[in-house]
């Protein structure tokens, strides 16, 4: 963002490969008449976080904590401070990180000793409430279900007993998700209601005691994923973190044709500045390889000119958004496909929807006519701006087409995912689509899977972190 931040840039194309994708939010609201105002403005929004000596226990805890910091820093441009967390062990595998202090300031937070009072705050743990913040959450978890309940509002915690790492970076991703509809004065009720999503049961209401589901004893042994975006790197992000008992025993094939900009550092929670410019292949491998995974990389575009080997991974995780892509998951060979897809546009870039195929529909027929749907967005103050400054209508129309997204939205989505990843692979039932939006995940529509052939994806042993506690 320094390119964007220190200098008044006038060309659209170089806003579009620079830009923050959340504070595009701005632009095309019309609430910005500039790239500079609209940058001030995210400047402005920060987020604390103060810990309870319990987190040092809990690797569930700290995934929910690591996925508050590193979608937080990229769409809170104030920054994330983090208190509470001196003396603490890393208890998930974030290489080159020892400690849980770290790990934070690794991925972009700033260590504290308390809390500031004038900005939403999150707590965790058994971190006590005798704070002023106005705007007050505790993120919470218990075995696959994860959520937050205000802080004021007499809301239970879960019993957070079970440790199962895609529910913390779920509770995570729901507790920046609801800071920043309350920093965007986007919704009436944030802080003061408790949400969240049973990864197990995700039809059923989160508190059921039901939601909670059963001991993990298998972990995927063998996945390709097919784009390395915002999904993609989002699907990495809770793989990494997972408590393989020999990482090594984990096959990855990353599939990706793209270079990562500057822009990619907004949403994908992998990239830092200091890979723009790589092939994300090459940079996703170097990570999933520090963290003692085997890697194959794929660097083309992903179509159905072509046939999974009978060695390679019969699972794909698909996270691209091109509807070309999508039309030809069924095509080569992929036993069983889980597909996420994310909202677009100032109103639905909260929303996120799954597929698992194959299901009552095939792809192709879900995403054959798909095209993209482009707003008017030409006639807002700041594009308006660049005009009058020069732009080209051309790179205006680019620019204007790039879409919004928001890190922990992709954070939700992929814990979905690999909620249904391990489903899979501990013979579990399936669910065909969950279709959610973050303004309110009460109202979701969840489609069981129909009866599919049977089909063994692979697995390895995990360490007893994954087991309960009590």
């Amino acid at each position: 963002m320094a390119v964007i931040a220190d200098t008044k840039i006038t060309d659209p194309t170089l806003i579009a490969e620079n830009l923050n994708r959340l504070v595009k939010l701005a632009l095309d609201t019309g609430e910005a008449a500039s790239v500079e105002e609209a940058l001030q403005l995210f400047v402005g929004y920060k987020l604390a976080v103060a810990v309870g000596r319990d987190v040092g226990r809990s690797a569930t805890h700290q995934a929910a904590l690591l996925t508050i910091v590193n979608t937080g820093r990229r769409c809170l441009l104030g920054g994330v401070e983090v208190s509470g967390i001196a003396g603490l062990p890393l208890l998930v595998a974030l290489p080159p990180y020892k400690t849980l202090e770290e790990a934070v300031v690794g991925l972009g937070g700033r260590v504290v000793g308390s809390p500031a009072a004038d900005i939403p705050l999150i707590l965790m743990g058994d971190q006590q409430t005798d704070f002023e913040n106005s705007f007050a959450i505790r993120t919470t978890f218990d075995g696959w279900t994860g959520g937050i309940v205000p802080v004021r509002c007499g809301a239970s915690r879960l019993a957070e007993n079970n440790e199962f790492i895609p529910s913390g970076v779920l509770a995570g991703a729901l507790a920046v998700a609801e800071a920043f509809q309350h920093l965007r004065n986007s919704h009436p009720v944030t802080g003061r209601r408790p949400m969240g999503l049973s990864l197990w049961k995700p039809e059923v209401d989160w508190r059921d005691p039901t939601a909670i589901g059963p001991r993990i004893r298998h972990l995927p042994s063998s996945v390709w994923i097919v784009g390395l975006g915002n999904l993609g790197q989002a699907f990495l992000w809770i793989i990494g973190m997972l408590p393989y008992a020999d990482p090594s025993k984990l096959s990855l094939v990353l599939q990706d044709f793209d270079m990562l900009a500057e822009s990619n550092d907004s949403t994908s929670v992998l990239t830092h500045p200091g890979l723009v410019g790589m092939r994300k292949t090459r940079a996703m491998a170097h990570w999933a390889e520090n963290r003692g995974f085997e890697t194959t990389i794929i660097e083309r575009r992903f179509s159905s000119d072509f046939r999974v080997g009978i060695d390679e991974p019969g699972v794909a995780l698909c996270g691209v958004d091109n509807a070309l892509a999508r039309c030809a998951l069924e095509d080569v060979g992929f036993k069983r496909v889980i597909e996420a897809g994310l909202g677009a546009g100032i109103k639905d870039f909260l929303g996120f929807r799954t597929h698992v195929f194959p299901g009552s529909r095939r792809a192709r027929d879900i995403w054959r006519a798909a095209e993209a749907e482009r707003e008017n967005l030409l006639v807002l103050p700041a594009y308006e701006s660049l005009a009058a400054a020069g732009a080209d209508r051309c790179g205006l129309t680019q620019l204007a087409g790039r879409t919004v997204g928001a890190p922990f939205v992709g954070a939700v989505a992929a814990a979905v995912v690999i909620g249904e990843l391990i489903r899979l692979v501990n013979g579990a039932h399936t669910y065909e689509l969950l279709d959610g939006h973050l303004k309110n995940l009460q109202h979701r529509a969840v489609v069981p899977a129909q009866t599919l052939p049977p089909f063994n994806p692979g697995a390895t042993d995990p360490l007893e972190i994954m087991t309960s506690q009590t």
